[in-house]
């Protein structure tokens, strides 16, 4: 099996004035659930660095696996959970928009690639 640690990186953009709201009801709602699920949280980062009263924000969290096998693990987990969609649906209010990605560091790839 590849080496190499997969990064799990969840971009929100949050309606204006919400991106505090956000960040607390994620760490203390979602991050449980995603660490029990395997995943460490690297950070959170908040684009621009101002809780703004009337614009969105960009909130960019980023979660890292040891292993393709244990963002595999996770995923396998995560996909039949049925309190992911409903918790999503619960916070749309502070959401404007949201994205996942997967990504490794340049020098993984290669040996990422060779399973």
């Amino acid at each position: 099996m590849a080496d190499g640690e997969v990064f799990v990186i969840d971009r929100v953009i949050t309606r204006p004035g919400c991106a505090r709201q956000f960040v607390d009801t994620y760490l203390a709602e979602y991050a449980p659930g995603a660490r029990d699920r395997g995943m460490t949280l690297r950070e959170v980062l908040v684009s621009p660095p101002i809780w703004f009263d009337d614009q969105s924000n960009v909130i960019t969290v980023t979660w890292s696996l040891p292993s393709p096998q244990a963002w595999w693990e996770m995923t396998w987990q995560g996909r039949p959970d049925a309190t992911l969609g409903p918790w999503w649906e619960g916070i749309a209010d502070l959401v404007v928009e949201r994205t996942r990605s997967v990504a490794a560091a340049a020098g993984d790839v290669d040996g990422l690639c060779d399973v």
